[in-house]
């Protein structure tokens, strides 16, 4: 087993890294920038070292200054979380190079992925449905015309080398194609400094359904099920949950399968995560891979039992996964809501502050938190603004949303605004209680009404 790693990350992850890796015995070396030298991973790893100034360019992403801490504290492996360079093949291809195990697939798998036109070749490879669009990159936005004809619209523009939506577009009809290309290629460039495009008809209404799968160096491949993405603004995750409320068992079985499929076309090592949009006939097209552990992995180790972090040191010390599939066995329900210091009432601006009180929940059976927040801790402006994942395990789905009721009047922040009050009336959404939301209800159904109700009280 590796002895030493480097967290290549910060906040809750960088935190979550380091609590398993004490466990299993391995020490730990925290990287952080300078406005991050009271954040809680540098205090709980073994060692640290400051990378650069506060700006992530300059410390987060600056690849030379991560890799010549880890020479200089003689590390075995880089863990790079999720976001910054976890899904950056230069970053891991410059690992490979000095002798530094990268806790992750491999560089060409990377880069095989991160283009989603090469993703999509690839899934058809490996017989999975992808969903309906352009037959490779667009070449110009008369091409993509021509195309959208054949596929029909609405239909969604986005980024060969994007994510987290940036880069997209929604075509609802011709004469808006010519600018709504243009708007996404610029985006695409200044993003990822890659402004090709390609196109993907509109699956609408749609749930996002994502498989989460474990590859080893030996050629094994499981998933640990699905999770239901679909609560979703401005296409990042609100709450998440497994299994998923709204899909058969039938389609369980045909995703997961596929899932794997790709997985093995790939010969795919460390946790990864397959995402579909699933409709409302049960119909499933591949959307996109994540080649890196995901924000709600948590959930899913609550129903598998399987410590998902654990697994990626292992592949990456040569060992196999500790489980076949037989092994994996589902138990109850989970939930993931993501407390971030915004505001919504005000479209979601992002607070700012000092931490003054911050107490999580606590007690009972099927709650944890993942967190690095602290009384007293000034958050910096520069990074993302989730500051806690709450997340909650029952018997059953009513059972973990009750125990998430009580998670999240429980917990008390004060010094920065939070979406705590948000997420709790979201809890209490019809529709959200019934299970049956696509990833455009809350966006269109919920959020209007939600600041109607908000504005009428404050006023």
């Amino acid at each position: 087993m590796i002895k030493k790693v480097l967290i290549a990350n910060r906040g809750e992850i960088a935190v979550r890294i380091i609590r398993t890796c004490i466990e299993l015995g391995i020490e730990t070396v925290a990287v952080y920038s300078a406005a991050d030298k009271d954040a809680l991973h540098v205090k709980l790893a073994d060692e640290a070292v400051c990378i650069g100034g506060p700006k992530s360019a300059d410390s987060y992403l600056n690849m030379q200054s991560i890799l010549s801490a880890a020479v200089v504290t003689n590390v075995q492996a880089i863990h790079p979380g999720f976001g910054f360079l976890a899904e950056n093949s230069k970053f891991a291809r410059l690992c490979k190079e000095m002798n530094i195990e990268f806790i992750g697939p491999s560089p060409e798998v990377i880069d095989l992925m991160g283009d989603k036109q090469n993703a999509r070749d690839t899934m058809k490879k490996a017989h999975v449905q992808t969903v309906p669009g352009s037959d490779g990159i667009l070449e110009s936005p008369e091409s993509g015309i021509a195309q959208a004809k054949k596929v029909g619209y609405p239909v969604l523009l986005k980024a060969t080398a994007g994510g987290g939506g940036k880069g997209m577009r929604m075509v609802y009809e011709e004469d808006q194609f010519i600018d709504a290309y243009y708007e996404a290629s610029r985006e695409a460039q200044n993003a990822f400094g890659d402004n090709r495009l390609y196109m993907e008809k509109v699956i609408h209404p749609a749930h996002h359904i994502e498989v989460q799968v474990l590859g080893d160096k030996f050629g094994h491949v499981i998933h640990l099920g699905e999770r239901e993405c679909s609560m979703q603004r401005n296409h990042q995750k609100v709450i998440e949950e497994t299994p998923s409320p709204f899909i058969s068992e039938a389609t369980r079985m045909k995703v997961t399968q596929a899932a794997v499929r790709a997985a093995e076309q790939l010969q795919y090592e460390s946790a990864g995560t397959i995402e579909f949009l699933v409709d409302n006939d049960q119909n499933y097209y591949f959307m996109e891979m994540n080649t890196r552990i995901q924000v709600e992995h948590p959930i899913t180790e609550m129903v598998t039992g399987v410590d998902i972090v654990a697994e990626q040191l292992r592949v990456a010390s040569g060992l196999p996964l500790s489980y076949e599939q037989a092994d994996i066995q589902f138990s109850g329900h989970a939930l993931e809501c993501r407390i971030n210091a915004e505001m919504p009432e005000k479209n979601f601006m992002p607070a700012s502050g000092s931490f003054e009180t911050a107490h999580f929940p606590a007690g009972g059976l099927g709650i944890r938190v993942d967190s690095a927040i602290y009384a007293g801790y000034k958050l910096p402006p520069y990074y993302d603004s989730m500051v806690a994942k709450l997340i909650t395990h029952g018997d059953n789905r009513a059972q973990a949303i009750n125990r998430m009721l009580r998670a999240v009047s429980e917990m008390t922040i004060t010094g920065i605004a939070t979406n705590q009050q948000f997420q709790y009336d979201l809890l209490f959404d019809e529709a959200f209680l019934k299970g049956n939301y696509t990833n455009d209800y809350l966006e269109t159904n919920f959020l209007p009404n939600w600041l109607q109700d908000h504005q009428t009280v404050t006023k």
